[in-house]
């Protein structure tokens, strides 16, 4: 794998091989890398889990990140994404971390002579977020073979509900999508369901962040008037199956997406998220740098 740029280019084999692989690195069977590696991670775009799980994933491996700024770099003189790409491999990084406002930015990246993690593009695609919410269906429930699976929220936006679709789907869970009209996205292949007929018989309930800073025209919701329609309430909480996990990829609005009082419920695994993300994304690195021991 020289790239991981969306959930499209992993098979069904790659996805467990990295899911495999991060369940032992969270064992604690692991090895750091025996070359000296850098990184850069390159993030447009605001961050917390992503880009210190990637972090700390790196310190895990024996990997030097290589610091950067985009709002005290040359980005602020008009330097494009390609050069600033360009500029870490030529001072000697051996792989990029990006995220990224563009959709798909990384098109433009075919002449670059070392590796691509996307760490968000846009309204495209979150493949390592995807792959730690496999990860932790996966270290739940052992298979995704019909499993019920609903993701909740601003479909149209959310790059994680495309990549968690494609993958979940191709494994073999069942997928639906609840959302408002105006969120809905119609070129994925999944149906709606209304939250309510869906609550009861969802062995996973996926919820999304309500993305204001992508809404060119706001749709008229108050947060409670959102949470009543479209989050988890303690009442559909409660019409649960009792094996049923929540999942979100945070940063979380609390008392909208999801009452406050269940986040670190039982039946809530988003801080356990959030721990799995550095593991996947020490798996990711060990693919991309060819340093699997």
């Amino acid at each position: 794998m020289n790239n991981l740029l969306s959930m499209h280019q992993l098979t069904d084999t790659d996805i467990m091989r990295l899911i495999e692989r991060a369940l032992e690195m969270k064992s604690g069977n692991y090895t750091p890398v025996k070359e000296e590696k850098y990184i850069a991670n390159l993030f447009f775009e605001p961050s917390t889990r992503t880009k210190a799980s990637f972090e700390m994933a790196e310190r895990r491996l024996g990997i030097t990140s290589i610091p950067f700024d985009a709002d005290h770099s040359s980005v602020t003189k008009g330097e494009s994404l390609y050069d600033t790409c360009r500029t870490m491999e030529a001072i000697g990084c051996d792989a990029l971390v990006i995220r990224h406002g563009i959709t798909e930015y990384y098109d433009e990246m075919e002449d670059l002579g070392i590796p691509i993690i996307n760490g968000g593009d846009g309204s495209g695609s979150h493949p390592t977020q995807s792959l730690l919410d496999l990860m932790t269906i996966y270290d739940r429930f052992g298979t995704f073979s019909g499993l019920k699976v609903v993701i909740a929220g601003d479909i149209t936006h959310s790059r994680v509900a495309k990549s968690n679709q494609q993958a979940l789907s191709k494994l073999g869970a069942e997928v639906s999508f609840c959302a408002p009209e105006a969120w809905q996205d119609d070129s994925m292949a999944a149906p709606y369901v209304d939250l309510d007929d869906a609550v009861e018989e969802a062995d996973v309930i996926m919820l999304l962040r309500v993305q204001h800073e992508r809404h060119d025209d706001a749709v008229d919701f108050t947060k409670k008037g959102y949470h009543m329609q479209y989050g988890m309430t303690l009442a559909r909480h409660q019409r649960m199956k009792e094996s049923a996990i929540i999942m979100h990829p945070a940063p979380v609005n609390r008392d909208v997406e999801i009452d406050g009082r269940l986040i670190e419920g039982p039946r809530s695994v988003i801080f356990e998220q959030m721990k799995n993300g550095v593991f996947m994304r020490m798996s990711v690195l060990q693919e991309i740098l060819g340093s699997e021991n």
